[in-house]
């Protein structure tokens, strides 16, 4: 994935401040607050207990959650696949696959390669599964965090009819809170930062129209999360 680049950065915020007639800051002081409820939040609870706050939000976000280990993850996952009817599945190219023993060449799985372009855009368009690895996750919430990176197309939890994540349990945390400290530290290496990061809280779903839900209007119309216990 190509990395871009800032131009004209400056006098771009020169500009915005000129208009505004404002003088435009040479440097920002971080905030120090007096009070910090958003750190407090769960962090009182074990992985365990943080386990059961994702369960009780999946429900109210119509997902599906499934614990597992690392030794049944494979029957685990076709379980999953053939509940949702089989069919195309797609699938990052990551190394954890592997390293959780997940066999994708059984489900037959088109794994994102950039070299094959287009392709993977088509493949993601017509297939009945996409397959990702959860980076963080948050349990209050029911939301799995993406790093975007080489070979995790963003099409892969997007564009298929369903969508699994598989949820390494020491991924997951209290609150998006966590997430961010997570990706303030990461920033200390800028050049790998994720060039996208996505959030995703189940399968797609809007209540825009005469606020009724409705589930699957620009992306999977089911999700399920696959929790596995990585201890």
């Amino acid at each position: 994935m190509e990395r871009g680049t800032i131009h004209n950065k400056g006098s771009f915020l020169s500009n915005i401040s000129k208009n505004l007639q404002r003088e435009m800051p040479q440097h920002v002081e971080r905030p120090e607050w007096q009070y910090r409820p958003q750190d407090k939040t769960l962090t009182g609870l074990t992985q365990d207990e943080l386990l059961e706050v994702l369960r009780q939000q999946c429900n109210f976000i119509h997902t599906d959650l499934v614990e597992t280990t690392t030794d049944n993850i494979n029957e685990t996952l076709s379980q999953v696949i053939e509940k949702y009817g089989n069919g195309e599945v797609i699938a990052w190219n990551d190394k954890r696959f592997a390293d959780f023993g997940i066999d994708l060449e059984a489900h037959d799985a088109f794994i994102w390669d950039e070299a094959k372009g287009a392709e993977n855009l088509q493949v993601a368009e017509r297939a009945n599964v996409g397959i990702t690895f959860s980076d963080a996750t948050l349990a209050e919430s029911g939301t799995v965090v993406l790093y975007a990176d080489k070979g995790k197309g963003r099409s892969v939890s997007l564009l298929p009819a369903t969508y699994i994540a598989i949820v390494p349990k020491s991924t997951i945390v209290p609150r998006f809170t966590q997430a961010a400290q997570q990706m303030n530290a990461m920033m200390e290496d800028q050049e790998n930062f994720p060039t996208c990061i996505n959030l995703i809280t189940g399968p797609s779903n809007s209540a825009d129209i005469e606020m009724k839900l409705v589930v699957g209007v620009h992306g999977p119309i089911k999700a399920t999360y696959i929790v596995v216990d990585d201890k």
